[in-house]
């Protein structure tokens, strides 16, 4: 049964059609899933779908909820899903299935989103592109020689490609808002613990990670945080709600704002000038919008907040394959992980609690900082990228760095782990340098899609706002969206 209309519709607007009798949820999930097998072949962006749960779901109906009835992809990295498959991109995990379901998941559920499948991620997140070994490449829609960046490059390619309105993603250095960048579509990492990652992890990455959603709409993203935001008993800690619903901040006048801009690269020397040129765009548009916009920068310890974030990962990623064998009942080896991932556990294991911690407060000292700085603003305007999508294949490791990692794996020298820690910012941290730093801050930050260069490529602006305000982000973005709207703009309507 067709249903033509399907991708002029976020998700909102399809369960409003559901709620309405327009459509059925069976009409709807069969629109996602025939987009999902024309798509997917092409783009490798969903990589396990169970459509005999979700169309017994449809026939029984969804439980009523703000998203009733829409479909909806869980990225393959956290998003717990109880029985179906939940591996990080790594072979070790390859069969593996949680006992239950994570509380962001279970939060999804009574929003009654169904959901068809999963998406491809790197091999535990590790990369803003998304080319794992076990899943294979995704492919960015707009142009298919490039990445559509990571780590939810599945989830991004499959809103921006139309398979689903709105997908979970997750953000532990721009994990979220690059995707958002490369595929034209809206991205919001919310401040630290506004989405609860019980019971399976207290924080990710020394709380830098944040779980939420990639979608066409910024209202579907605004509706999304209002359903799944508020602690889980036990929580490490956690953030001030909200004045009122996330939802109610869209269409609301944001008012003047003081807006900063910078076109300066974050955590590398050099932006490209594709880059450049959406940073200065937007900032015209938002002054012709009526805000105060001046060029202003946040002053940070670069070379030492690189060192505490490839630090924080490194840790992780050490924690993170320890685990893996846990769940698969093995003691991991080298081999069963990828090179660049195996050497991240490498560094991870050389580092102390004592340099750990000192990094830890470092970072802490410089969030309070640049929290200083958002007194004077309130909003910082960056690209959310400093280059445009990069090929397919770029990043991969190369014949050479697999030789030094091979050696590594027999002998970790602490002097050759610390010369590839400072090579790893001049390799794929060169293209995504400007996200990581709010991950470190805990603060919100969005990409939102106004431009596209020569190339046809999307070129995604960042906008950063103080902890805990979400609502002004929300409110600015929708304004730009309404300026410039996005919606109609997809790789398969040009």
């Amino acid at each position: 049964m067709g249903f033509k209309e399907y991708e002029d519709y976020d998700g909102l607007g399809l369960a409003a059609l559901i709620e309405a009798g327009d459509v059925s949820e069976l009409e709807v999930l069969e629109a996602a899933i025939e987009r999902i097998e024309r798509h997917n072949p092409r783009i490798n962006a969903v990589t396990h779908v169970d459509y005999v749960r979700a169309r017994a779901l449809a026939r029984a109906g969804a439980p009523d909820g703000p998203f009733k009835g829409v479909p909806f992809l869980l990225k393959d990295l956290k998003g717990e899903d109880r029985g179906q498959p939940a591996t990080s991109s790594t072979r070790l995990l390859a069969d593996w299935s949680p006992a239950r379901d994570s509380v962001q998941v279970e939060r999804y559920k009574r929003a009654g989103v169904n959901i068809v499948g999963r998406t491809n991620t790197p091999e535990f997140g590790i990369y803003a592109v998304t080319e794992p070994e076990l899943h294979g490449a995704t492919l960015n829609p707009w142009n298919l020689g490039h990445t559509p960046g990571g780590s939810s490059g599945g989830s991004g390619a499959a809103v921006a490609a139309r398979m689903t309105p709105v997908a979970h993603a997750s953000d532990g250095g721009g994990s979220i808002r690059i995707p958002a960048s490369h595929g034209g579509i809206f991205g919001l990492k919310p401040t630290r613990a506004r989405n609860s990652m019980a019971p399976y992890t207290g924080e990710g990455w020394a709380g830098m990670a944040a779980e939420h959603v990639v979608s066409i709409s910024v209202r579907d993203s605004a509706a999304m945080l209002d359903v799944t935001r508020g602690p889980a008993p036990g929580d490490p800690y956690q953030v001030r709600a909200p004045e009122r619903p996330f939802l109610d901040e869209v269409g609301r006048d944001p008012g003047k704002l003081k807006i900063a801009f910078t076109t300066r690269a974050l955590f590398a020397p050099d932006i490209h000038s594709d880059c450049v040129d959406a940073v200065r765009k937007s900032a015209k548009l938002l002054e012709d919008l009526g805000h105060d916009v001046e060029e202003a920068c946040p002053v940070f310890d670069r070379e030492t907040l690189v060192r505490a974030y490839l630090v924080f990962v490194s840790a992780g990623v050490s924690n993170a394959i320890a685990d893996a064998g846990r769940k698969a009942g093995v003691e991991p080896r080298a081999e069963h992980f990828e090179p660049a991932t195996w050497l991240l556990k490498l560094v991870g294991d050389t580092i102390t609690a004592s340099e750990y911690v000192s990094l830890l407060q470092l970072t802490h000292r410089a969030s309070r900082d640049i929290a200083r700085f958002f007194e004077r603003y309130d909003v910082l305007v960056t690209a959310t990228a400093a280059k445009p999508p990069v090929r397919i294949g770029e990043f991969k490791t190369s014949r050479a760095e697999r030789a030094a990692i091979d050696l590594l794996r027999r002998a970790p020298a602490k002097p050759l782990l610390e010369l590839l820690l400072k090579q790893l910012p001049k390799g794929p941290l060169s293209a995504t340098p400007n996200t990581m730093l709010f991950n470190m801050t805990g603060q919100p930050a969005a990409s939102v899609p106004l431009h596209w260069n020569a190339d046809r490529l999307p070129i995604g602006t960042q906008l950063v706002g103080r902890f805990g305000d979400e609502a002004t982000l929300l409110r600015l973005a929708s304004q730009l969206e309404q300026a410039q709207p996005w919606k109609d703009r997809h790789p398969f309507s040009e």
